[in-house]
């Protein structure tokens, strides 16, 4: 697996050298070939985080059950029927903290593979782009585990009576549901990410974003009231919040990133 640095280096190329794929192009098969490498070496990255994680397994997993420990009644616990349920739900814990880990490397190779297909001038999003798309997965992480998780689970612990129903969910339904919740809240996060790339194509701009505020302001209350379970209005708020701080956040990125007329 080479250096990141090394890999960076690479990308900031000379703009008066030109790249030998672009000259010649690449072949289809030349494509795939450049896409099993930059699989395997994410897939390696992600192993090296996976190791990373097992070390710390059983902080991570505290770490992660703690939202749903608090909703439960005193002396209960999460229940496993399944032989290999335990296992499973283990193995997952340490591939979601082993991707995070390795996420910075994975984006990397993500842009290498797309930009021999760029401009030289272009290449150069490299940095922004890894920063952008890890800093929303950090986020929307943050934001899915301790707000909007932990707000479902209270929600759904409020059912529990002493003498008519307990509250003791299985663990890989606790998984489910915390993994679904993660990857939504890291996929809106991403929105400055697609905001900046969007403006650099000419696709938007920050004026027609501005332009149409309320209509993302009304689809984004919309999308609260769907995701938060409870019908408390300032529930739906908290959830909303960070969405509208996030599109007023695309609009400045927006601005930034468009081309600016010679």
């Amino acid at each position: 697996m080479p250096p990141v640095s090394a890999a960076l280096a690479r990308v900031y190329e000379s703009p008066e050298e030109p790249d030998p794929q672009q000259q010649g192009g690449m072949s289809f098969l030349e494509h795939l070939e450049e896409l099993r490498v930059r699989i395997i070496r994410s897939l390696m990255a992600i192993a090296a985080g996976m190791a990373i994680a097992c070390y710390f397994i059983d902080d991570i997993v505290q770490f992660l059950l703690e939202p749903t420990l608090r909703t439960l009644p005193p002396g209960a616990m999460l229940i496993y029927t399944q032989p290999g349920e335990g296992f499973s739900f283990w193995f997952n814990i340490a591939l979601i903290a082993g991707t995070i880990l390795a996420s910075p490397f994975v984006f990397l190779q993500v842009w290498l593979f797309i930009a021999p297909a760029l401009h030289a001038r272009e290449k150069k999003f490299v940095i922004p782009f890894v920063l952008l798309t890890t800093s929303g997965t950090l986020a929307g992480a943050a934001f899915s585990h301790y707000v909007m998780f932990p707000s479902m689970m209270r929600f759904f612990g409020l059912f529990n009576t002493p003498h008519q129903l307990a509250f003791m969910p299985r663990v890989s339904d606790v998984y489910s549901l915390y993994l679904r919740m993660l990857m939504g809240m890291v996929g809106v996060f991403q929105l400055p990410t697609f905001a900046f790339f969007l403006a650099r194509l000419g696709l938007v701009n920050a004026g027609w974003l501005w332009r149409n505020f309320r209509y993302a302001i009304l689809i984004i209350f919309i999308v609260a009231a769907v995701l938060t379970p409870s019908p408390s209005p300032t529930d739906q708020i908290v959830f909303a919040a960070p969405m509208i701080v996030l599109y007023v956040l695309s609009i400045g990125i927006a601005w930034m990133a468009a081309p600016r007329r010679s």
